[in-house]
């Protein structure tokens, strides 16, 4: 690891800064050397923006802290308020669930790092204080001791003898198996493992399984449970823990009276008033299917909830709660709990509606193989939302855009529903960072286009991702669910042909016949931004030696290497050294364009048929390993940027006005500034499971 010089300011650590996030003031009190001295860089933002708003808060480690509004909340009706307020409270009351789903001891640690700070009364002034604290920060960003995006642990920068002197202060417990995870960096150091030669259950820190359950038995048990040749499969392990019982492998089920009920319970009891507030009868009924999930935890009952939730398209409000996605699980059976409320911005919806409308004309002339088309493209909503609350796997580190429901067969029959996050991508881009696009760009013509073009392209990009490449193509009669017949590789697959779907089409005049673009500019914008990202920038997210592990960061190395290497021959993309500076040049766009409709055709046959090793040899050898000479170049050039690599969010306050008989007569929305007093607020509200479950 490369040795980096840095300076302190306080106890505020100041990293090496030529432009970009730069505080305003800055004391020098000494210098100093370390090997990792981002990992407890603090920083605190106080400017406002333009507009008089505060969209950046704070900056710690590798994160920035943002905060997003909420646009015409006085428009919603009193009713439509209670909604969004009940459906908020549902979400925040499972939060500490996904808390004990990414680590056994996650909720016993940050129950014990909360308690340290409600009672400690020492010095606060010190380095290993701030340390400590920015510690703290780093694991409520990422809902347990595990980086959310790369699943390494994070290895405290303060001594074991502080935390426990820390913990004697504040007469807070700890095991010394629990001290031992927290800085032993040698103890289930992986949240989740995607490594092929290993056991992938018993390499991931996951709290998915029994901490002696193998891969191998896992797989065998749900071979042995599936029902065969199934056109219409339940989600199997979707909402349970599969651990050791007295008679072989059984399934702790997360209900009302099983596993996490006591949160559950919570959930139900503000979705029985969510039902009280329904925009419409669709609407209603979905909500008490969900209850009757929860309730039961009957995988069928989640599928008939599905349906009539992607069914429900009417009305202002929607919102995703519970199980859903499987990332954190590193065979792809178990869903992460998380949620999003959502308002619907009508006039975005509006303009975007033209994708869902034209689906079948996407699937119709997409490059994969006539046998793997859908012939009838069903019920494919697409709306631009505002995020109202977050919370689970969705919080403080949120989605763009999401396709629901993921289960295969719903999208085929039912259809499925498609938002992107507006005012999320809004405030990301008030509290983005700059001096990444000039560094890396090769070409005052790409730094041009992406100035111009990148909102409409990134945009666009997310809409086609969502909309036309989860809900495209299908998979033969016969053939298993992705998870079962693509296993660890499944997510990035999939991901990878969902984004190659919105590459082919963003360089298609189709889109501009539609309105939705202005110039094929717009795609010549994206594809330049991918291959950057894909070959470069996204590398600054890895510690150095590192190989990549996240789905999302796999697929796009696989879709840009592989695009790069394909089209050599034509010098498609060029690699171009400038002044010891490494670039990555599109020199033919409809060429380009051409390859990923090639590539996109052969993910899909992966998909479609099932094609484990062919899928295998995809990822491995395209979207796995890290050029480390570009890799330690790419973290030289953004060290002197002083960017964030990654971003989360405070959510608004819902604040609820009583009358005297203690009715709701309205709902205020605050903008708090403080991300540590939001999470121990969370903390003090909203922890309803035991430390141990």
């Amino acid at each position: 690891m490369n040795i980096l010089k840095y300076v302190l300011i306080g106890s505020v650590t100041l990293g090496m800064i030529s432009c970009g996030e730069t505080p305003k003031k800055v004391k020098v009190e000494t210098v100093v050397e370390e090997s990792n001295p981002m990992s407890w860089y603090t920083e605190e933002y106080t400017e406002k923006d333009d507009d008089g708003f505060r969209w950046k808060t704070e900056r710690f480690a590798d994160i920035k802290i943002v905060k997003y509004q909420i646009p015409s909340w006085d428009k919603l009706s009193i009713s439509q308020k209670k909604l969004v307020y009940f459906l908020a409270q549902a979400g925040y009351s499972g939060r500490d669930i996904i808390w004990d789903q990414n680590y056994r001891h996650n909720l016993t640690i940050r129950r014990a790092l909360e308690n340290i700070i409600a009672n400690y009364s020492g010095d606060k002034s010190t380095d290993d204080w701030t340390k400590f604290m920015v510690y703290t920060k780093r694991v409520w960003f990422a809902n347990g001791i595990h980086h959310h995006y790369s699943m390494d642990k994070f290895n405290p920068d303060f001594s074991k003898e502080y935390l426990t002197s820390l913990l004697a202060e504040t007469k807070t417990e700890l095991s010394e198996e629990v001290i031992e995870a927290i800085m032993n960096p040698e103890v289930d150091n992986k949240k989740v493992s995607l490594d092929s030669n290993k056991d992938l259950l018993l390499a991931s820190a996951s709290n998915f399984y029994g901490p002696d359950v193998t891969e191998e038995e896992a797989v065998a048990y749900y071979k042995g449970i599936m029902k065969k040749d199934n056109k219409e499969p339940i989600s199997y392990g979707l909402n349970s823990k599969l651990v050791r019982g007295e008679n072989g492998l059984e399934e702790m089920v997360w209900k009302v009276d099983g596993m996490y009920g006591e949160a559950i319970k919570e959930i139900i009891g503000w979705l029985e008033k969510a039902v009280t507030v329904a925009e419409n009868e669709g609407q209603g009924n979905a909500l008490k299917l969900l209850i009757e999930y929860y309730q039961t935890g009957s995988l069928e009952k989640w599928d008939e909830y599905n349906i009539a939730w992607a069914s429900s398209i009417e009305g202002d409000i929607d919102y995703i709660n519970s199980f859903i996605e499987v990332y954190n699980d590193p065979l792809g059976y178990r869903g992460s709990y998380e949620t999003v409320i959502q308002i619907n911005d009508f006039d975005a919806s509006a303009r975007m509606a033209v994708l869902s409308e034209n689906a079948q004309y996407f699937e119709d002339n997409s490059s994969i193989m006539d046998e793997h088309k859908k012939k009838s493209v069903v019920g494919v909503s697409y709306k631009v939302v505002n995020v109202a609350a977050e919370a689970g796997d969705a919080s403080p580190s949120t989605p763009i855009g999401v396709n629901l429901p993921n289960a295969n067969w719903i999208r085929t029959s039912h259809g499925s529903k498609s938002v992107s996050l507006g005012n999320i991508i809004v405030a990301y881009e008030h509290a983005g960072g700059k001096g990444i696009l000039a560094e890396f760009a090769y070409t005052e013509d790409e730094i041009t286009r992406s100035e111009a073009h990148s909102d409409v392209s990134e945009k666009m990009h997310t809409a086609l991702h969502e909309v036309i490449g989860h809900a495209s193509g299908q998979i033969n009669e016969g053939i298993g669910t992705p998870k079962e017949t693509l296993k660890n590789y499944a997510s990035t697959l999939e991901e990878a042909r969902a984004d190659l779907v919105g590459l082919y089409y963003l360089y298609d005049n189709k889109l501009i016949e539609m309105g939705l673009m202005e110039s094929l500019e717009v795609g010549m914008a994206q594809y330049e931004s991918y291959i950057r990202n894909g070959m470069m920038l996204q590398l600054r997210r890895l510690e150095p030696g590192a190989i990549i592990e996240e789905a999302h960061m796999r697929n796009r190395q696989l879709v840009a290497a592989w695009a790069f290497e394909k089209g050599a021959a034509d010098n498609v993309v060029e690699k171009v050294v400038k002044e010891g500076k490494t670039y990555f040049v599109v020199n033919d766009y409809a060429k380009l364009r051409v390859l990923f409709g090639e590539l996109l055709k052969e993910i899909q046959r992966i998909k479609s048929e099932g094609d484990y090793e062919a899928g295998k040899t995809l990822v491995e050898n395209y979207g796995v390993q890290v050029d480390q000479a570009i890799h330690g170049e790419v973290l030289e050039r953004t060290a002197k940027l002083n960017i964030a690599p990654y971003g989360g969010f405070i959510n608004p306050k819902l604040v609820p006005e009583l009358n005297e008989a203690g009715e709701i007569i309205d709902i205020k929305v605050e903008y708090p500034d403080d991300f540590e007093t939001q999470m121990m607020g969370y903390a003090k509200n909203y922890s309803f499971l035991p430390s141990v479950n």
